[in-house]
């Protein structure tokens, strides 16, 4: 089992004892307005089903962030396999519920992930795919040191939704990291 460990994060495998807390976060109509719904009970079993054959497949997907003071479920957090106009990429996603938005746990809990897809992967870069409008994702995604660079549409239920594709490499990550203090960041593979 995949856990990633940072200061006031654990992030782990989703189970599907993880739906009442899920339906919360995902049922929001304010958290998932990327997606322009909040999810229904049915979308959200889907949802955790689909991160647990992604476990299988790729050996990760978006994990669920508990804090560490409280052993409360803030949200999902997590390295991807993102396809983008058909090609497979290494990527990064954070969904938190909104009791926990401004507290840091996105920008903590993504580059835990992104270090994670560059140290443990052997990722060359890590994307993030954000719509335009999210401001918040965006601000996100450059405090990683992500910039947008590409753009596509995804059609989602039917609908083109434009994406910006925000990339950070190995090398800039790297250069980033350089003169800060050691992250406190821990993998780990329990199986």
């Amino acid at each position: 089992m995949l856990v990633i460990e940072t200061e006031r994060l654990v992030l782990r495998e989703l189970t599907e004892a993880d739906f009442e807390a899920a339906r919360e976060i995902l049922g929001d109509a304010r958290v998932m307005y990327a997606w322009e719904h909040g999810f229904s009970d049915a979308e959200t079993r889907a949802w955790i089903a689909e991160n647990i054959a992604r476990y299988r497949r790729d050996g990760f997907s978006y994990l669920a962030a508990v804090e560490r003071a409280g052993g409360e479920l803030a949200g999902f957090i997590g390295p991807l396999v993102e396809t983008v106009d058909g090609e497979r990429r290494t990527g990064v996603g954070y969904i938190l519920g909104k009791n926990f938005w401004g507290r840091g746990y996105a920008t903590e809990g993504a580059a835990a992930c992104v270090d994670y897809a560059f140290d443990q992967l052997g990722a060359d870069e890590v994307i993030a795919e954000i719509r335009p409008e999210n401001s918040a994702s965006r601000r996100v995604a450059e405090r990683l040191g992500m910039t947008a660079r590409e753009s596509f549409v995804k059609i989602y239920k039917g609908k083109e939704m434009p994406h910006l594709i925000y990339i950070v490499t190995k090398d800039e990550r790297r250069a980033r990291r350089r003169g800060r203090q050691p992250q406190t960041t821990d993998f780990a593979r329990r199986d």
